[in-house]
């Protein structure tokens, strides 16, 4: 079994790397529908549609205009989330996101942050090369 550093992580926009990425998530779920009958003791369930969503935290950086930039709300962009960076066994997910949500945070001990989130428009591909 092998573990990987989240430090190795990187996000796309299409092919220009985000700028000051400090984490994101990804989450895939599936609705499901009661496929119980008559007669029954233990309820069944049916997949059906699949979604995905999440969310991107990075410290806030203006002058990445192709990055941070493109993650306007309501935005639809090219995502692509590496986990394990882009060594010579890359694996990443990518999909059409939409930017839904977008919040600012700045304190006095800190450095000013962005947060994004995100859900998928269509199928979300993982990618193994």
């Amino acid at each position: 079994m092998s573990t990987h550093a989240g430090s190795e992580g990187i996000v796309r926009i299409g092919t220009t790397q985000v700028a000051e990425v400090k984490s994101w998530s990804l989450e895939e779920v599936c609705d499901t529908v009661d496929a119980s009958t008559i007669g029954t003791e233990w309820r069944k369930s049916q997949a059906t549609i699949k979604s995905w969503s999440g969310s991107i935290e990075a410290f806030w950086d203006e002058a990445d205009t192709e990055g941070q930039g493109k993650l306007t709300i309501g935005a639809t962009v090219q995502l692509s989330l590496y986990p394990k960076g882009e060594n010579e066994e890359k694996i990443y997910f990518t999909g059409i996101a939409i930017v839904t949500g977008i919040s600012r945070q700045a304190s006095f001990d800190g450095l000013v942050e962005s947060s994004f989130t995100f859900q998928g428009n269509g199928k979300l591909l993982e990618v193994k090369q």
